[in-house]
């Protein structure tokens, strides 16, 4: 028999939620410069049928990490554990962190595919590495507030849900 904990949680609440936000940042790349641009797939070094075939699989992998993520929200959620500032911290550190992965490890070490092909990418990879930067400072204040706050109460329940 499981019990309601009680006890907040906030590594769990921001790992959760950074999983949400990696979904969710594969997602928005997916459908908007996969699907509706057109300016690339997941791998682009083969036919484009390979390169559906791997849009087809991150889009699989976007949708299993959103999904995984909301079901450990919502566990947290009911056992009163779930801290909403350290979520939200996780949200942003998610985003920020796939899109950057994605931007250096897939676009420049792997060479999985380009941002746009063109001529001079530096512009695309710029502005591309330059968001993701921007949402991993949104996540670290975040973080940051969550973990001054939580000092500042000195109790673990600051920001949970169902109270």
């Amino acid at each position: 028999m499981h019990q309601d904990t009680e006890k907040a949680n906030p590594k769990q609440s921001m790992y959760a939620a950074a999983l949400i936000g990696v979904g969710v940042m594969a997602a928005v790349d997916e459908i908007i410069f996969h699907q509706v641009l057109a300016w690339h797939h997941f791998y682009d070094r083969s036919t484009p049928k390979i390169g559906l075939l791997t849009d087809g699989i991150l889009h699989s992998a976007e949708l299993i990490a959103i999904v995984a993520g909301f079901f450990m929200l919502l566990d947290l959620r009911r056992s009163h554990s779930i801290v909403k500032p350290r979520a939200w911290a996780g949200f942003f550190l998610g985003l920020g962190g796939f899109q950057l992965f994605d931007g250096l490890i897939d676009h420049k070490v792997l060479r999985l595919h380009q941002i746009r092909y063109v001529d001079n990418t530096l512009p695309y990879d710029i502005a591309w590495n330059l968001a993701a930067l921007i949402l991993l400072f949104l996540g670290l204040l975040l973080l940051n507030r969550a973990k001054n706050l939580e000092r500042k109460e000195g109790t673990g329940h600051l920001g949970t849900s169902g109270r």
